[in-house]
């Protein structure tokens, strides 16, 4: 999300319009990560309104809409996807990446049909799809044919780490409502194409995520030294200080690049403007 009313003490503070608070963002981070796309198709004139109101460098990444991930899981969906991708041309050239979705019930039986429906789409867009099913983390010979799917086609696959909202017994329903919520599924860190995307899940209180994002720091390193441009989103259980927390994270970046050679400080943009691996 790019807007919640609370950020408009911080974040967006005197920003009155949907434009204003989406320029206010663009002005501080590189990227947002789209999911009203998979909730409704927006009007043309939202779309439009977007891509107005960010700057030429900035980059949406936009879920397509669960008609086509959830309710029809890939299948017979190509008037849905002509539709969404139609509506969503103007924002084609602000737009890094095209994320899939899948729910749970996903399994190694439908990779025909993801190989299906990435063959499909046109070949300037790039794509990133988020599993669920455990079977795609299990190491072995279906999480193997995903990853030989997705290298295949030059999709990325989306990596969660929700581990900061499970490291303790929710004590407040905030949390006990993103346990509830959030898959608790096995991190690994995967580059399956140029754009490998971290969705990171903090704790409420910022210091506790510290130790789960330092292994971040070499394997976003690395990715960048390969010449790769990863994707990094962070959320919290209410997102209110996700802002925050995505620019303490970013300043450890900067600090563990800046210790590197032969890295320096400036290869890092600043805020303001194939094989499988585990990470764990």
């Amino acid at each position: 999300m790019w807007s919640l009313p609370q950020w408009q003490k911080s974040l967006q503070q005197g920003c009155r319009t949907p434009a204003e608070r989406l320029m206010a963002y663009a002005e501080k981070f590189d990227s947002v990560e789209g999911n009203t796309s998979f909730y409704a198709l927006p009007d043309a004139n939202t779309v439009a309104m977007w891509a107005a109101s960010v700057p030429d460098s900035f980059r949406f990444t936009f879920k397509l809409p669960k008609t086509i991930t959830h309710d029809k899981q890939l299948q017979h969906c190509e008037l849905e996807l002509n539709e969404f991708l139609q509506r969503m041309a103007p924002l084609q050239p602000h737009t890094s990446i095209w994320k899939i979705q899948l729910p749970a019930q996903f399994g190694p039986d439908a990779l025909p049909h993801l190989a299906t429906f990435l063959s499909q789409l046109p070949p300037e867009f790039t794509t990133g799809v988020e599993v669920r099913h455990p079977a795609f983390f299990a190491k072995g010979e279906a999480e193997q044919q995903l990853n030989r799917l997705l290298l295949q086609y030059n999709s990325n696959r989306i990596i969660m780490d929700s581990r900061p909202i499970f490291a303790k017994p929710a004590t407040n329903e905030l949390m006990r409502d993103a346990q509830r919520k959030k898959p608790r599924v096995p991190v690994h860190a995967i580059a399956t194409s140029d754009m490998p995307i971290v969705r990171f899940i903090g704790d409420l209180e910022q210091t506790q995520n510290d130790a789960f994002f330092t292994p971040w720091l070499a394997k976003l390193s690395q990715w960048l030294s390969e010449g790769k441009t990863p994707h990094l989103f962070v959320h919290t259980p209410d997102n209110i200080h996700a802002p925050e927390l995505a620019h303490r994270l970013y300043q450890q970046l900067q600090q563990h690049i800046a210790s590197q050679q032969p890295w320096r400080l400036d290869d890092l943009a600043p805020l303001q403007n194939s094989e499988q691996q585990s990470l764990f």
